[in-house]
């Protein structure tokens, strides 16, 4: 079981967030989809509801921004959001928000990569992100989808630090990436993978105890499939689209054969 209660590690995916119109419909269906429990904030930091397993913190969903889109957020860990905000400028990158505090909870920025990914940095205070990871219920991967998956590979690198080793086996311009010097991956970085056509992006993975099950509370809370259930060399997986229209995935696991994040 990979639950977390100190702050992430620099550069490690920490957080994800989910913006839509309509919060309550959100939770209602993750509740359904991935069994979550809420625990409001509150209007101060925005009406964003921190969702929960055993407790523990999975994810946030919270009110979309004027003229924004349903989407979820994928947000690395920092030990210095300022000096990480400086280097995604350096590198090509475009900050959109830049950093800030969120009250006593941390300090935050969002930006684009160079070939138009938004992705979020998370400094921790006394939030550190989540507290459940590679377990239903928590993030368990991620992939990055871009049109250009070299230059986003050496920009994630100069500011992250990562290193990548390319996986043929999941097409011809997909690597993994990991901290330096360590062998768990973090995630995976390739090519649009089909979605030609729609903005670079990341796509979070949720881990579910039945992939199928998903899919059926998926389509009955009122969302839809974008992949049905299928086996693949890395757990039997679907791609969803809850109701507002936010993409996501979801793998069958246990989180018994997924990397131990505790801590």
């Amino acid at each position: 079981m990979s639950i977390r209660t100190s702050p992430w590690p620099a550069s490690v995916p920490c957080w994800a967030d989910l913006t839509v119109p309509d919060v309550t419909a959100g939770k209602d269906f993750y509740a359904a989809v991935l069994g979550w429990s809420y625990a409001d904030t509150g209007d101060e930091f925005g009406g964003q509801s921190i969702a929960q397993v055993d407790g523990a913190a999975a994810a946030g969903i919270g009110p979309l921004p004027d003229g924004g889109a349903p989407a979820w957020t994928l947000y690395f860990a920092s030990d210095d959001a300022d000096t990480t905000a400086a280097a995604v400028t350096e590198h090509g990158g475009n900050v959109l928000l830049p950093p800030g505090e969120v009250g006593e909870l941390g300090r935050m920025f969002i930006a684009a990569d160079p070939t138009g990914a938004v992705f979020g940095v998370w400094q921790a205070l006394s939030h550190i992100g989540a507290g459940i990871a590679n377990q239903p219920g928590g993030v368990t991967w991620d992939d990055l989808r871009s049109p250009d998956p070299d230059a986003a590979r050496a920009f994630y690198t100069a500011v992250f630090g990562f290193q990548t080793e390319m996986l043929p086996d999941a097409g011809p311009d997909y690597a993994t990436y990991s901290l330096a010097g360590e062998d768990k991956p973090l995630g995976g970085m390739g090519g649009m993978m089909g979605a030609e056509g729609v903005p670079a992006h990341w796509v979070v993975y949720f881990a579910v105890a039945d992939a199928a099950a998903a899919v059926t509370a998926a389509e009955e809370s009122g969302g839809s499939v974008m992949m049905r259930d299928f086996d693949s060399p890395y757990g039997r997986m679907a791609g969803l689209v809850d109701p507002c229209g936010a993409p996501f995935w979801v793998i069958e696991t246990d989180g018994s054969d997924q990397p131990d994040r505790s801590g």
